[in-house]
């Protein structure tokens, strides 16, 4: 049977983290009624040690895992590996597989498709914790942290309780502008219309090869930016290349990889776009 909506997911040095989300992915938390079937494809960029089915196997989801054979300091060579492998009509793309779910987030995505023939449908990037991991892990933020954040909250009991432990992230809190989404979803034409990520990112972590798809995919002629509210992925904590940022080295070296490659610095996209709530279904056009 092909799926519904395909799932495409990064992990590099994340198993713990990662099962977290393929269980905010998996219903009956994750709530997929009238969806249709999903299915999830993880790419495994050279983990030491990799992940194993029996890491990842959660009950009611249908998960591929993949090691990508030559792996490299971007995940964007194994990313566009899984878009390729992707088989539903409607694909979603996220390249930090430590993010986590609230319940309405894939429906809301796939929901999203059906507004508008070109729709680009971004979901909003949070993190746990009281801060923006780059800076609270300067003040003590780590896993046992996080770890009891989730416990006080008893998740996975009621994911919409994240936005309670949560921040967005880099202040891009809605209906705000958005520098990348974490879990954007497009129909398969607007993928290959896109070529998926520019292989030419090869920084850590794959550089500004997020902001970058992003920004590309708004740019496509006739494209309708869709921005889900209420619904979010919650990055967890672990030492990732961009999101703990500490160098600004790294940082500086990022910025000029986009600004050589695109001529033009690194911004967030500022159309307005329109709202989609994706607890009540509701769509909203802000003012331009």
């Amino acid at each position: 049977m092909i799926p519904a909506v395909s799932l495409v997911i990064g992990s590099y040095r994340m198993t713990r983290q990662l099962r977290r989300t393929l269980l905010s992915l998996a219903p009956p938390y994750q709530r997929l009624e009238g969806i249709g079937p999903v299915e999830v494809i993880v790419v495994d960029n050279g983990s030491d040690p990799a992940p194993t089915m029996d890491d990842l196997a959660v009950d009611g989801l249908d998960v591929t895992l993949h090691h990508w054979p030559d792996p490299t300091h971007s995940p964007v060579p194994a990313m566009n590996f899984g878009l390729s492998q992707a088989r539903a009509p409607i694909i979603a793309a996220m390249i930090d597989g430590a993010r986590m779910a609230t319940p309405g987030l894939v429906a809301a995505g796939v929901k999203g498709c059906a507004l508008h023939p070109q729709a680009v449908v971004a979901t909003y990037n949070y993190h746990l914790g009281p801060k923006p991991q780059q800076h609270s892990i300067h003040e003590g933020y780590d896993a046992a942290v996080e770890e009891a954040l989730l416990r006080d909250i008893a998740w996975p009991q009621d994911g919409y309780r994240l936005f309670e432990i949560g921040v967005p992230g880099n202040g891009e809190g809605f209906p705000g502008p958005l520098i990348e989404s974490n879990a954007l979803f497009m129909r398969r034409e607007m993928w290959d219309a896109l070529g998926g990520y520019d292989v030419r990112f090869a920084s850590p972590g794959g550089g500004a090869a997020n902001p970058d798809l992003f920004r590309r995919a708004c740019e496509l002629p006739g494209a309708q930016l869709i921005k889900v509210v209420n619904e979010a992925t919650f990055h967890q904590i672990h030492g990732g290349t961009i999101t703990n940022m500490q160098s600004r080295e790294a940082l500086r070296g990022l910025l000029l990889e986009y600004a050589r490659l695109r001529r033009r610095k690194l911004a967030p996209v500022t159309e307005p776009g329109w709202l989609l709530d994706g607890r009540t279904g509701q769509v909203s056009a802000p003012d331009e």
